[in-house]
């Protein structure tokens, strides 16, 4: 059993205010796996203490130093690899091979990126030749409240906390009570790269409990919050008695929108991508927009894939998908694929229940349903889970308008061999990321959303730059 009570506050791990034991619960056994303290007005409160008071020193060191530490992280990390996806793999369920491959990574491949991007600040810049004596700094926020998802653990601290600390500001985080274990090392790789104390502070807690306190402090001056739009509202409303700063990373319900002319492997693509961390993903492609001529055909290839995926515990090396983070979550999925049956879209894969041959841990099967419409709940909700909504069009401007018909507008997806279209959707869909013939982003692009998908920019300089503050400065005197 792993008890990990204390939090992070001014460079020490101190115990809370209150006792509030919390089980961490491994998804794949439903056994108890962990045991944290869940913080109080107390806790909290220290914790933003600490980050004011330590702002003044950490937003006037110099940049480079700030990297610096930056590196001394990444550096933490690399001695520590295996550790990180271990501990991602047991608290929400990700197959330890996919935590080695592509969770716990996220921390190196976003810390670099950052580091590149960081390079590109102009901190005082001339506004231009119009105005000679006219600077623009910029400074950062001050004082930040970061609340990051389970899901893609890593992922999320490092977007948020990384560009936080480049741009000089101070830093409470509060992780998701589902998997707060690989934050808990993330806040010893800061320790021990020597991170000034009060810099970056750690409060587990819950999100009625420390994420709403985070969320009306009045020496917050900012919150950056990924999880859902429900929650994402929540703590709009709050942050909004203090007039601070809010960015949001919220839910998705992509579109794959695939032609006649897609690849051959465009098809298999979509149905792993949608599956992918059992379906735990913002961005999934989750409903697949198919051109009438092959739609038969893509239906029946997209089964058989559904039906080729196993489901597995995360411990177990392989290619499998594990099981989903907790009992709600299994049950809210389970909901959503009754709710699809019950209002008459054609299962072709998976189905309610556990996967055959399982009888406990939070396991899913992958569930494909044929004949839906933009209408039905399954098309507009997002589940966050392995369920694939197939629904077919006849023009380019049908599948346009199905594609934006939707609440969110996060990440959506083309498969055409055709650059011309492919450049004409690129620009009809309203989605802040567009995806195309399987090719992944670049480094440094920005992820985030529109609509209900909020509209943060975390990546690259976009990401650094939500941090600071833009100062318009006359009379400066030439040197």
């Amino acid at each position: 059993m792993i008890e990990k009570r204390n939090f992070y506050i001014n460079g020490a791990w101190v115990a809370p205010a209150k006792p509030h034991d919390h089980d961490v619960i491994d998804p794949s056994t439903e056994d108890v796996c962990a045991v944290i303290s869940l913080g109080d007005h107390a806790d909290t409160n220290a914790a933003v203490a600490a980050a004011s008071a330590a702002l003044p020193a950490w937003s006037a060191t110099d940049p480079a130093k700030r990297a610096d530490y930056v590196r001394g992280i990444l550096a933490q990390y690399e001695a520590r690899a295996e550790e990180m996806a271990q501990a991602i793999s047991l608290e929400m369920g990700a197959p330890i091979d996919m935590s080695r491959a592509d969770q716990a990574p996220c921390l190196p491949w976003h810390l670099e990126n950052f580091l590149t991007a960081f390079d590109q600040i102009e901190w005082i810049k001339p506004l231009g030749p119009h105005a000679p004596n006219d600077r623009i700094a910029l400074e950062p926020i001050g004082v930040v409240g970061l609340i990051t998802p389970w899901n893609w653990p890593m992922n999320q601290v490092t977007l948020k906390v990384i560009p936080a600390l480049l741009a000089g500001c101070t830093i409470v985080l509060k992780p998701s009570e589902e998997s707060p274990l690989s934050s808990l090392l993330f806040a010893e790789f800061v320790h021990d790269a020597g991170v000034p104390a009060g810099v970056f502070n750690l409060v587990n807690g819950d999100g009625m409990g420390v994420g709403s306190q985070l969320s009306r402090h009045e020496d917050v001056a900012m919150i950056s919050f990924t999880g859902s739009t429900r929650a994402g509202k929540a703590i709009s409303l709050a942050a909004a008695e203090t007039l601070k700063r809010v960015t949001l990373e919220l839910g998705g319900k992509g579109a794959n929108v695939i032609f006649a002319d897609a690849d051959e492997k465009a098809v298999k693509r979509g149905v792993l991508h949608c599956m992918n961390n059992s379906g735990q993903s913002c961005n999934a492609p989750t409903r697949m927009l198919v051109e009438r001529s092959i739609y038969d055909q893509t239906v029946e290839a997209a089964a058989e894939i559904a039906k080729s995926i196993s489901v597995g515990p995360a411990s177990e090396p392989g290619r499998h998908i594990g099981p989903v983070v907790n009992r709600r979550q299994w049950d809210q999925i389970q909901t959503m694929i009754q709710v699809g049956i019950d209002e008459g879209a054609r299962l072709v894969a998976g189905g309610p229940g556990l996967p055959e041959g399982m009888n406990r841990g939070y396991y899913v099967r992958p569930t494909v349903f044929a004949d839906v419409t933009n209408q039905m709940r399954i098309a507009r909700e997002e589940i966050f889970g392995p369920v694939l909504s197939i629904i077919p069009f006849d023009t380019e401007q049908e599948a346009i308008q199905i594609a934006n018909d939707t609440p969110y507008g996060l990440t959506n997806y083309v498969q055409s061999q055709d650059g011309a279209r492919r450049n004409r959707m690129a620009r009809a869909l309203k989605a802040g990321m567009i995806e195309m013939n399987g090719k992944s982003r670049g480094a440094g692009a920005p992820f985030g959303g529109m609509k209900m998908s909020g509209r943060a920019r975390e990546g690259g300089v976009w990401g650094i730059e939500e941090f600071l503050e833009v100062k318009a400065i006359s009379g400066w005197a030439a040197e």
